[in-house]
């Protein structure tokens, strides 16, 4: 992409309402802009983030055994009813009345509607285990939103749910989403940590949160230090195979780790005093299992082996894509702007022309230009009429990862700057070095 065909509407200045760091470099580089309280549009710049986490989120569900469907936002007031919720679930739902008198309401969350979905259409346990998921708009209306994505009204979420004959079964289901979920943050350039969780509205005694540690976490946590140092890296596992998803969860829940509703201090004394660490979290996901809370109060059963009917025992698990952002902008960023992890940038470099009009400096950064975009990469080429300083600012706040810096004096000697955004060290290589280089970090032969 050009930047000169872009639009990437950055901002100078500090915007007054942005409290947290995320808040503040998505408003400043242009990735969302506040239609009303709690509630964004998703310009260019943010919509590209969101899909490549997105893309993340789908790639690690399909490949534990997912799968891939879409409900609507709107559902029934009747289902909720029929499970005991729509009364219970507070003034944080928002409920509509259509015009012909019918009781809706926005989805916050989706256990009625898979669980009608699934009664109408199983009714056998050759048909399980089942995973089904989906990404999509919720709503839920905060009395205070604020921090921009991070406590939204409106956000993008997936939302899976699984289905089981025996308990033994739905926690396989809870351990390979576990499993699948470290795997998927990790992608992200994020660590983040499995924290023993209360249920709330959607209920279950198991139940684990996933928390990235920054100062501007909403929750309080305290966890063995040990735990930091666990990485899940590029294990072969095989989401089929009970003991090996079991022992992924053992390895990274036996540690105290748990968010400040389900602290027990007694337990966290026992945790020796050098490791014992206290901070703020943020939110990205969490798994729960709830047995046949759902399935028995509205009718999911399934036939046996034996000709019996049971319910069928299910659990949800969701994981923010929305709020990602802001919590890998909160986890990743320095005082010039964000650094994004190569894994979700927008744009998997920028090429800065310190000499706009040049000949040789506009021949090579087309070159360039033309030489990444063959192998599959989409860089951003900044061919605006600016002075250096600006645009280099501008690709700082924008924060993708790597920077091909082309001017006169440099071409004069064969070479171009290749700036890593996260530790700013620069080294001057070849044009067609620099371009094997970039595709060498993303997978691809130049």
């Amino acid at each position: 992409m050009r930047l000169s065909r872009y639009f990437l509407p950055v901002l100078k200045e500090n915007p007054a309402e942005a409290q947290i760091v995320s808040h503040r470099l998505m408003l400043r580089a242009g990735m969302i802009k506040q239609a009303q309280a709690g509630i964004y549009s998703w310009l260019p710049l943010g919509h590209k983030v969101l899909r490549n986490i997105e893309k993340i989120v789908n790639e690690e569900q399909v490949r534990a055994g997912h799968i891939p469907m879409l409900m609507p936002t709107l559902q029934s007031a009747d289902l909720w009813r029929e499970s005991g919720r729509y009364d219970d679930y507070g003034e944080e739902m928002l409920r509509i009345t259509d015009r012909h008198g019918r009781d809706m309401l926005y989805g916050p969350t989706n256990e009625e509607l898979i669980t009608d979905i699934f009664r109408s259409h199983v009714s056998s346990y050759k048909d399980l285990p089942l995973t089904l998921y989906h990404i999509q708009w919720k709503f839920r209306d905060e009395i205070r939103p604020r921090f921009g994505v991070m406590r939204g009204r409106e956000f993008l979420m997936k939302d899976g749910y699984n289905f089981d004959v025996t308990k033994e079964d739905a926690l396989h289901a809870y351990n390979r989403h576990l499993v699948s979920y470290l795997r998927t943050y990790e992608r992200m350039g994020l660590q983040a940590i499995p924290m023993r969780a209360d249920g709330g509205p959607i209920g279950g005694d198991y139940t684990h949160e996933f928390l990235v540690l920054a100062e501007t976490g909403e929750s309080e946590v305290f966890y063995d230090s040990e735990i930091t140092d666990l990485k899940f890296g590029d294990r072969d596992i095989d989401y089929d195979d009970v003991a090996q998803c079991q022992a992924v969860l053992e390895e990274f829940t036996s540690r105290y780790a748990r968010t400040d509703e389900t602290h027990d201090q007694a337990l966290f004394d026992k945790v020796p005093e050098a490791r014992r660490r206290t901070a703020r979290g943020i939110e990205v996901g969490q798994i729960f299992y709830f047995g046949t809370k759902y399935s028995e109060a509205l009718g999911a059963t399934v036939q046996t082996a034996d000709g019996k009917q049971v319910p069928v025992h299910m659990g949800s698990h969701g994981i923010g894509v929305s709020r990602l952002l802001g919590a890998i902008i909160e986890a990743s960023h320095d005082d010039k702007g964000i650094i994004w992890p190569e894994g979700v940038t927008p744009f998997h470099c920028g090429i800065v022309n310190l000499k706009q009009g040049d000949e040789d400096a506009d021949g090579a950064c087309e070159e360039l230009y033309a030489s990444l975009t063959a192998l599959g990469l989409e860089p951003l080429y900044d061919d605006r009429n600016e002075r250096a300083g600006g645009k280099f600012a501008t690709m700082d706040l924008i924060g993708l990862p790597w920077r091909i810096t082309v001017g006169p004096r440099g071409l004069r000697n064969g070479v171009v700057e290749l700036t890593s955004r996260r530790t700013g060290e620069s080294e001057e290589l070849p044009p067609e070095q620099a371009v094997a280089k970039v595709a060498a970090i993303y997978g691809k032969t130049a």
